[in-house]
């Protein structure tokens, strides 16, 4: 049985094409089925529906053989068990410094002021600030980091943007951008060598779709 972990939304619509050339169709409708394990038109193939951030986990662990993670959770994650094999070029987005629209970022920068940062992003966030050598306390929050600044609980924010409509609607603006985002086919190392023949082709007709 190869299992593939994938998270219910953008990802999972912007994967099915990628799947549909790998010849895997589910057979189910994850939006309107409750089930976890949704069944494929081949028996010997599963995909399981979990947390966006658990994706990595799952296929570390050995509870899934293949995922399809954005790279904003692989940057967080720290395993030896798991190899990035490509990325798939679907649900793009930027990973930003932003904050109120009265905030001197660069002033802050040039006098290395100490900054308070909201962010769930707490590897990416403490990497990127500490190669600019400045110092900053981060307060993690899971959502609506948008909201921190306004009331004055941080000076910046760290988060996934897109269209940039939620920061606009909260009168925040993008100041730096820290890395492109997409999402990335990862695969388990025992599973690639233990079920090389079935894993390999399916590998092979998604990168070349891509």
């Amino acid at each position: 049985m190869i299992t593939i972990a994938l998270s219910k939304g953008r990802i999972f619509k912007e994967t099915l094409p990628l799947l549909a050339s790998a010849g895997i169709v589910c057979s189910e409708d994850p939006d309107s089925s409750r089930k976890l394990i949704l069944k494929t038109n081949n028996p010997k193939i599963r995909l399981l529906i979990v947390r966006a951030s658990d994706v990595p986990t799952y296929v570390e662990c050995g509870g899934a053989d293949l995922g399809i993670a954005g790279k904003d959770v692989l940057d967080e994650f720290i395993s030896a068990n798991i190899y990035q094999i490509c990325d798939l070029r679907i649900a793009q987005c930027r990973m930003m410094v932003a904050g109120p629209k009265n905030f001197e970022y660069q002033e802050a920068l040039k006098q290395k002021t100490r900054l308070k940062i909201a962010t769930k992003y707490t590897k990416i966030t403490k990497d990127f600030f500490s190669k600019k050598g400045i110092h900053i306390d981060l307060i993690k929050l899971y959502g609506s980091m948008e909201l921190s600044p306004l009331v004055q609980m941080s000076d910046l924010i760290v988060d996934l943007v897109s269209s940039g409509q939620t920061l606009e609607a909260n009168n925040l603006v993008s100041y730096e951008k820290i890395s492109d985002i997409s999402s990335q086919l990862i695969v388990n190392k025992a599973s690639l060598k233990l079920k090389y023949l079935d894993l390999q082709p399916i590998i092979d007709s998604v990168k070349s779709n891509v």
